[in-house]
């Protein structure tokens, strides 16, 4: 049987998620239901439609103007595994792979054995965007995040070094 998994859409060329032309797959699901969220519509775990990840992954591959994918939501942790997946064959053909969630970098690290996929996908991208979407503290001009709590993580970096590494794009 095929891997599936649960997306509330894609968008197939866009240049506002992560650096570069990139491949965006947004989660159906979502626990966090931040005040004010964007896309309140991906919240309901029954929403949105099942998608085969190995069709995905083809179909991303195919694509040569491609430089990265984010995963975006929704929040792909609460499907970890099956971006997790996805985060393999991407970075096996050289894409550059990341991540947004409502969970913390810290919060992650300290569940990531409690929650399936999440040791798997933290290992298998190059930068999260952290933290929920906090309306109060949302300004004109963030690039890449939505408020001024979330943070931009080098998770490379920080897994090696034991500490979070932010990135200043």
């Amino acid at each position: 049987m095929e891997k599936t998994i649960r997306l509330s859409g894609i968008a197939y060329e866009s240049l506002v998620n992560g650096p570069g032309m990139r491949r965006v797959f947004f989660a159906q699901g979502c626990k966090h239901n931040c005040e004010g969220c964007f896309n309140s519509d991906t919240h309901d775990f029954t929403g949105g439609e099942e998608r085969m990840l190995d069709e995905l992954i083809k179909d991303t591959l195919d694509n040569p103007i491609l430089s990265g994918v984010t995963f975006s939501g929704g929040d792909p942790w609460e499907q970890a595994d099956k971006f997790a997946y996805m985060a393999k064959a991407f970075k096996d053909k050289g894409l550059n792979v990341w991540s947004y969630t409502g969970y913390t970098y810290e919060y992650i690290i300290e569940h990531k054995d409690e929650y399936e996929g999440w040791n798997d996908l933290i290992n298998g991208i190059d930068v999260l965007v952290d933290g929920r979407f906090e309306e109060e503290k949302q300004q004109d001009g963030l690039k890449f995040i939505g408020s001024i709590n979330q943070r931009i993580i080098d998770v490379k970096e920080s897994l090696r070094l034991n500490e979070v590494i932010t990135m200043n794009l």
